[in-house]
Order: C-alpha cells, then sequence, then structure tokens
C-alpha cells in the first residue's frame, strides 16, 4: 500500500548520460540522484539489470541471469578509484555516441577494461570484501561456471552442450570447474565489482532521499543460468531439456498475433503441493531484489493468476491457452519468509477479474497508463476520473510506449483521440503535450505518478526505449547531459508541489516551505 502522495521519473541506468558509451554506476547515477533531489521526486525507477545477451538484442527483459548484474554497467573511473585501473586505462574511446548504445562498441571496451580490472585484483591478492561476497551470494557459483561454458562452447545455448553438462552430472562439473577456474574467477570478480558499485548507488540515493525501483521479469530467459542450474524448476522436455511450452500474451493493443517471448513456464506443483525447489528459488530472488532496490514492479504479475501458454512449437502466440497460475499461497508463502513485498503490479493487458482479486487481497498497486486512456469512452479504466483507488500508479507511458510527443503525433492515434486527450487536459494553445500529459498525471487520485525521462523532456519516437513485438534495435535511448538543466529540475519541482507530490520534511524534501 502506498502511503502518500509522491511521484518519480523512470530511466534505465544504460541510457544514463555519461563518456563510455553506455550508462554506468558512476558519477553520472549520482548526478541523477541529484537531478531528482532537485526536481523534487522521491522515486527513481530502472528496468532489469542483469546480464544482457546480443542474441536477445540486449534485452534487459531476456537476462542472462535473475540475480547477476550487468557487467556494462560497471564504472571505469571507479575502478581506476578503487585502485584496479591505471587512469589512462579508465579513460573512454572518444567515438562513443552521446544519444545512442552502440552495444558491439561498449562490451569491447568493457571487456578490455574488466580484463586489465581483473589481473590487477589478481596481482594484489585478492580481498576480504571479495571473499565475503563469494559466500553470501548463492547463486554465483552456477553462474559464473555457466558464464564461462558458454564462452567455452562458442556462445551456443546449454542444452547443445555435451550431455553430461546439459545434465549437470557432478563429474564433469567437478571437472570444468577445474578446467575453466581462472575464467570462473574472473566472471566472480566482474560480480563483486557490480554489486559493490550498485551499492554505492543506492547508499548514495537513499542518503538523498530518493528510493529506487525496480523491475523483476516474472519470467527468466532459457539460455540462462537460472534454467540450467534449476532444471526441476521449469517446464522442460525430460530428454531434449527444451521447454515444451512457452510465454507470451494473446493478441492485444501492442500486437495482433500476440507476443510470443518464448521463457520456458514455470512448474509449480509437484505431487499436489508446491515445487519446494521452485519456491526456494523464488524466495532467493526476492531476497535478491529487495537487497538492491527499495521497491520492485513485477513485470506481467496476471501471470501469477493464470498465465498463456503457447506450445513450443508454435510461431506466434495466438494458439495458447490459459492455464491457472499459483495465485495467492503462492505470495503467502513467500510472506512468511520474506516479510512484507514492496510490489508493484504490472496489471496491463488481458485483466480479469480474479487478476483484480489477487492484487487486491495483497494491497498491491497496480499501473493506470495514460497512453490507453483516449482510445474508448467515458468509462475507460485508464481515465483518472475512473482510477478507484489512490492505490495506484500512474504513468504517461512506460518503457513499451512510444513517447507521449511520439505517441500524440503518431497516426496510432485518431484525430478524436488526440482532440480528446487536449480537452481532458484542458491544453492550452501551444501548450506541450508532453507537459500536458505530466500534469494530468500528477492532478489524479494516484499515490505514485511515474514519469519516463524522454517525456519530462519533451523527446519524439526517435528515443523511445522499446516496441514490444520487434527484435532488433531497441533498448539503446541514451540522454545527453545538456538535457539534465536546473531549469528541467526546476520546472518539474514546481508541479510536484503544485500538486502535493513533494516530498515532506519527513522524507528530507522539505515540503512545501522547502520549494
Amino acid at each position: 500500500m502506498l502511503a502518500r502522495r509522491s511521484s518519480g521519473v523512470l530511466l534505465h541506468p544504460t541510457s544514463l548520460p555519461g563518456p563510455h558509451g553506455i550508462g554506468t554506476l558512476g558519477r553520472s547515477a549520482c548526478e541523477f540522484v541529484d537531478f531528482l533531489k532537485a526536481a523534487g521526486q522521491k522515486y527513481w525507477q530502472i528496468l532489469p539489470c542483469g546480464p544482457v545477451s546480443r542474441v536477445f538484442d540486449n534485452s534487459p527483459y531476456m537476462s542472462l541471469s535473475a540475480f547477476a548484474g550487468n557487467p556494462l554497467l560497471i564504472d571505469p573511473a571507479q575502478l581506476a578509484g578503487d585502485g584496479l585501473l591505471g587512469r589512462e586505462a579508465a579513460q573512454p574511446p572518444a567515438h562513443f555516441s552521446e544519444y545512442a548504445v552502440d552495444f558491439s562498441q561498449v562490451v569491447a571496451s568493457q571487456q578490455a577494461i574488466l580484463a586489465q580490472a581483473f589481473q590487477e585484483f589478481q596481482a594484489s591478492g585478492g580481498s576480504e570484501e571479495f571473499t565475503a561476497f563469494r559466500v553470501r551470494a548463492h547463486w554465483l557459483d552456477d553462474y559464473a561456471l555457466f558464464r564461462s561454458l558458454r564462452e567455452e562452447f562458442q556462445f551456443r545455448p546449454w542444452c547443445a552442450w555435451p550431455g553430461e553438462l546439459v545434465r549437470r552430472e557432478a563429474d564433469a562439473l567437478a571437472l570444468w570447474r577445474q578446467r575453466l577456474k581462472a575464467r570462473i574467477a574472473y566472471h566472480e570478480f566482474v560480480q563483486f565489482c557490480f554489486f559493490r558499485q550498485w551499492q554505492r548507488v543506492r547508499r548514495y540515493a537513499n542518503l538523498h532521499s530518493i528510493e529506487i525501483i525496480g523491475d523483476m521479469p516474472i519470467y527468466v530467459a532459457y539460455d540462462s543460468a537460472d534454467v540450467w542450474a534449476n532444471q526441476e524448476c521449469f517446464l522442460l522436455d525430460e530428454e531434449s531439456r527444451l521447454p515444451t511450452h512457452v510465454a507470451g500474451v494473446p493478441p492485444d493493443y501492442f500486437s495482433a498475433t500476440g507476443q510470443r517471448w518464448g521463457n520456458p513456464l514455470f512448474v509449480w506443483q509437484k505431487e499436489n503441493a508446491f515445487n519446494p525447489s521452485l519456491l526456494t528459488w523464488w524466495a532467493n530472488r526476492f531476497r535478491q531484489v529487495f537487497e538492491a532496490v527499495d521497491m520492485v514492479r513485477i513485470d506481467h504479475f496476471r501471470g501469477f493468476e493464470s498465465f498463456w501458454s503457447i506450445p513450443a512449437a508454435e510461431e506466434t502466440a495466438v494458439n495458447g491457452s490459459w492455464v491457472q497460475g499459483p495465485g495467492l499461497p503462492f505470495f503467502r508463502e513467500m510472506q512468511k519468509v520474506i516479510g512484507d513485498l514492496p510490489i508493484i503490479a504490472e496489471d496491463l493487458g488481458v485483466i480479469t477479474p480474479e487478476v483484480e482479486a489477487l492484487r487486491d487481497a495483497l494491497g498491491l498497486p497496480g499501473m493506470k497508463i495514460l497512453q490507453f486512456a483516449f482510445d474508448s469512452d467515458a468509462e475507460n479504466a485508464y481515465l483518472p476520473h475512473n482510477f478507484s483507488t489512490p492505490n495506484c500508479v500512474v504513468y504517461t507511458g512506460t518503457h513499451d510506449n512510444d513517447t507521449t510527443l511520439g505517441w500524440f503525433f503518431s497516426d496510432k492515434v485518431s484525430r478524436a483521440g488526440k482532440e480528446k486527450a487536449l480537452r481532458y487536459a484542458h491544453s492550452a494553445v501551444g501548450s506541450p503535450v508532453h507537459w500536458d500529459f505530466i500534469r494530468m498525471a500528477y492532478a489524479s487520485i494516484a499515490a505514485l505518478a511515474i514519469v519516463p525521462l524522454q517525456d519530462v523532456l519533451g523527446f519524439g519516437s526517435d528515443c523511445r526505449m522499446n516496441v514490444p513485438g520487434t527484435s532488433e534495435g531497441n533498448w539503446r535511448w541514451r540522454c545527453a547531459p545538456r538535457f539534465l538543466t536546473p531549469e528541467v529540475a526546476a520546472a518539474l519541482r514546481e508541479e510536484a508541489l503544485f500538486y502535493n507530490r513533494l516530498p515532506g520534511a519527513e522524507d528530507g524534501g522539505g515540503g512545501a516551505s522547502g520549494a
């Protein structure tokens, strides 16, 4: 349950400004926290931060691990500050773009930097902090071995490895752990660097009264350390170890053929009870995420009530079927071992009364998207006058939407829809439509309003983060540093103040008297 009116900004760390071709967990992350503080914001919302794969166009929603961090976010300047790089080695190449991530260039640059840092770390004899991290990170052993084997076998999926490794035979695992000992140590070191830097950013944010909202995909990628190491938790063919059914959603607003995500489905039940291995995996996953962030949005929350099951042989999501999910009993089990679960339920798409009942029984805020509000009649659930409770989060749009400016000027919005949006916003002639939508979100009864940075800045479709249903060209947008000005922060702060969303004195925000 969200306690008081507040607001925040959605920006994935890869989109942060900075000289290294991609946003990192260094100075630019802390400067963005400073921007949020000056803008009267309470929250920084991000996308998943796991290691990405070029096979899936570097999508943060198809990570190689549900637990590990993305090495591309490690800040070279901090490595130098920690004595792991010379200052010259930490200098970025001059050819990186301010506006888009060129993943192939960034990967090559980061790999060279991390390899050099690892050599320096080994030469120094390691550290007690690293040893403690290795003990604490229960997932690290399987993850580091998975990454090392993946490199050894030319990045082929784990089902194409030698059979004894596919089946995880103990002797084979022990043999390869010894054979790849040096490479395993490298991947462990990289994760140590990521989480050390992440916790610095988290501490800095919390010290400045900014809370971080993470993002947890309900599903994981098939070619991941999670599926390889926990095969009993996933719906796989016993012989081939390939998924028999995969995840997705039926045809909807985004796609006429639905979305076939391809993730393997969970084995929720074993012998008419919860699969104990899966419960342990989920409990560990929740522990990990709440050590990293203050709140988390669960992507595709409705899959806990019922999920769209697509036969793996199907090329689209059309011929799937709904299957009952684990529901409220699963969350009660999680609460027994985790305690409070500060979750935002992504309840978009085909939502039934049963999904709403599950969300409400847990007291979780759902999501309202203003871009969805003007494509039907006055009973549209995304119109602010139809919000039934303050316990929700309103967005102008999400990472899956076009930017608000791009949406408004696209041919996907009818003339009537555009006129309706402007009338609803009481828009004045010449008023920037993205600010109309920000004010509409801020004025609503929703306890929390989140605005993508692209909408704060009034950027168009070329700055869109993701187009659902497409497999290339996404996740690349970056914000150049000159756009994050004191004037923009002051304008956003003024709206937060006017609509009673400015953090109070108890949040370190100074309340109205600090405006």
